[in-house]
């Protein structure tokens, strides 16, 4: 066990012959208390009762590795079979549909859960969860199955990020030219959540605060914040789910692009938000100030150890990346800009990639020198 990089080495008693083989693996693991991996929460029903159960993943950017064995970077793509053994009074999600669903062993008190196989894609993006849920549901214009999940007695506080995805998923659709690429898109509100959201195929997770708003007492902010959440983490259905960068190095090919897009979507879903004028004073103008320092770096910055990953999901990735993303697209202009990404997205999909190969096509859209344009910008620290 190498501790320091977090690998197992594993030997064998004779020499592996070349081609392909199954390798299986029995092991034991603890659900944590940490908010990484699979661990375990606690959350309260609405008359303050507290509930000592429930269990979620958070596998972003490395800790898929602390549930199960398995080689845990982004470019190790595979396909997964989620199986999950859990209490008959509770309910257990994941990222794929249910294909079947029964008692035990016939044990009365438990019921194992089967969900159908995943597509291909990398670690960080499997999900599960375990816990007591009630949902809304409804399906978007192109048949999509969607549901907010919340904690038993307030599905309705779910109800109005199930009418943004509801509408922001066929915008995506039609934007990028590519079908939504699975069956379900599902979105649920945990209460112990390290992070805002975090983006599972077909599985979205959101801390509840951020996500569940009343829907009479809510203000127009709080609104707009769950619309442009809710956009941000459909927009990495395709770009960072269905193609994915190579390694944590090119992050801002994810969150740069999905920062920048999710204003796009609320602006044509909702325009009454007018919301492009937030993005000046919440996105660009904080970047301007974390880039002036001297603790700045560049959008693409090579990373070696995990350890290292976690210290890049920053404002330069994120409002630095989506700035010069917003400043490409209206140099290039919008309908060569959708060309490029679209056939990005369709050599990539189920792939990996590097941020020259966006650069690529929408070079070979515009006829423009889009590589050394934006390597000016993403390759140096200061804006």
């Amino acid at each position: 066990m190498d501790q320091a990089n977090e690998r197992v080495k594993i030997s064998f008693n004779r020499q592996l012959e070349q081609g392909d083989c199954e390798l299986t693996l029995k092991f034991i693991g603890d659900i944590n208390d940490h908010m990484q991996g699979f661990y375990r929460y606690k959350y309260s029903t609405l008359d303050g009762e507290e509930v000592p159960y429930g269990a979620s993943t958070h596998f972003d950017p490395a800790n898929c590795r602390r549930a199960f064995p398995c080689w845990d970077e982004p470019n190790f793509k595979a396909t997964f079979d989620i199986t999950l053994i859990t209490p008959k009074n509770l309910q257990a999600i994941s990222n794929m549909p249910i294909i079947y669903e029964n008692e035990y062993l016939d044990d009365k008190e438990w019921k194992i859960t089967k969900f159908d196989r995943t597509p291909i894609m990398s670690t960080y993006l499997v999900a599960y969860v375990v816990g007591e849920y009630d949902y809304v549901e409804t399906k978007d214009s192109n048949g999509v199955s969607m549901r907010v999940y919340a904690p038993v007695g307030k599905k309705e506080h779910g109800q109005f990020a199930l009418d943004i995805a509801s509408k922001v998923l066929p915008f995506y659709t039609e934007y990028f030219n590519i079908k939504y690429p699975i069956a379900k898109a599902d979105q649920i509100a945990i209460p112990d959540f390290a992070m805002g959201a975090m983006e599972n195929w077909g599985l979205v997770t959101y801390r509840e605060t951020t996500r569940l708003i009343d829907p009479e007492f809510s203000s127009m902010e709080s609104r707009q914040l769950v619309a442009i959440d809710v956009a941000h983490e459909l927009a990495h259905q395709w770009f960072g789910n269905l193609v994915t960068m190579d390694w944590w190095t090119d992050l801002w090919l994810n969150e740069g692009f999905a920062s920048w897009i999710q204003y796009l979507a609320v602006d044509k879903c909702y325009p009454e938000f007018d919301i492009w004028t937030q993005f000046v004073a919440d996105t660009f103008a904080p970047f301007l100030v974390s880039d002036a320092l001297k603790s700045s770096h560049p959008i693409e910055i090579p990373i070696g150890h995990p350890n290292e990953i976690e210290e890049i999901f920053d404002e330069i990735s994120y409002s630095k990346g989506s700035s010069v993303i917003r400043m490409l697209h209206d140099y290039i202009g919008d309908d060569t800009f959708r060309k490029g990404l679209h056939n990005y997205l369709k050599e990539y999909s189920y792939k990996n990639t590097v941020t020259v190969n966006l650069w690529s096509h929408l070079s070979k859209a515009s006829n423009k020198p889009v590589n050394e344009v934006m390597s000016s910008w993403t390759l140096q620290i200061v804006c």
